[in-house]
């Protein structure tokens, strides 16, 4: 941890990384492009709260090598694994052969996460498992995402979404236990169906996958502030979330209890001896 000014102002304590709780993966240029400078700058002034940091969308393709290659290094300087996102699910639909030249040049670009979607495909079971066995033979950390909707992954419209129906919390459940038993590093949990591009959050379906699963190895995708602050509020501040690259601040002010919001001002609290 670096020596913060205003040391006498109380905070709740947080672990030091490598974390195993109150994990923050923010997302890479998506929505909005940086560079290897953006970068630096946000890890100089927020590196410690930041642990993993995810391209979306296959977006690391469009880099020049050498340049995603600075940025991957960038982050390993600074404590920060890089993941992949889900793009794995595109290079399946392009044909099984892809898959282990994919895995391989992950690996040689220093991705240490691979995420192992499948929001807009469908798998068997076994077929997801041997995925996750195959990145974990590559030295590389599988993280599954899971959720309940059907063509998750894409920001397609709510109405689009609810005419493609959900799957059943209990069937995400077995998969992501499948997934943990074999060694997977966490689960990531897909937001859309629960938080977004829904009329009524599904917080029914949350509260099922913490209680069959436990906190520790469920990550879940929190891209909007009112989403993170309800996961705060409900869970604590140790919670594993995915955020935007720009709302670091706003999430580790209410982590550590500093500010927030009139439901969690002042109520955020840690009591470590």
């Amino acid at each position: 941890m670096q020596e913060h000014p205003f040391s006498f102002i109380p905070r709740n304590q947080r672990d030091k990384k490598p974390r195993a709780r109150g994990i923050t993966e923010i997302r890479a240029a998506y929505y909005t492009p940086f560079g290897p400078r953006y970068l630096e700058d946000l890890l100089e002034t927020m590196g410690e709260y930041i642990d993993s940091i995810k391209f979306a969308g296959g977006s690391f393709t469009l880099y020049p090598r050498e340049a995603l290659k600075k940025i991957i290094d960038l982050c390993h300087r600074h404590d920060v694994l890089v993941s992949t996102g889900g793009f794995i699910e595109r290079v399946l639909s392009w044909g099984p052969h892809l898959v282990d030249k994919y895995i391989q040049e992950c690996r040689d670009v220093g991705f240490d996460i691979i995420e192992i979607s499948t929001g807009f495909i469908t798998i068997p079971t076994d077929d997801w498992l041997r995925l996750v066995e195959k990145v974990q033979k590559a030295g590389l950390k599988a993280k599954p995402e899971v959720g309940i909707q059907f063509g998750a992954g894409g920001a397609t419209a709510a109405e689009e979404l609810a005419a493609e129906g959900t799957r059943d919390v209990e069937w995400a459940i077995r998969q992501a236990k499948t997934f943990l038993e074999a060694g997977a590093y966490m689960i990531m949990i897909e937001s859309e169906g629960i938080t977004e591009n829904v009329k009524t959050w599904r917080t029914d379906v949350v509260a099922k996958l913490i209680n069959a699963l436990g906190l520790e190895k469920l990550m879940f995708e929190a891209a909007d502030p009112e989403v993170f602050t309800w996961y705060i509020k409900n869970y604590g501040p140790e919670v594993n979330l995915f955020i935007d690259h720009s709302q670091i601040v706003q999430l580790e002010a209410i982590r550590s209890g500093l500010w927030g919001t009139k439901s969690v001002w002042g109520r955020i609290l840690t009591f470590k001896e």
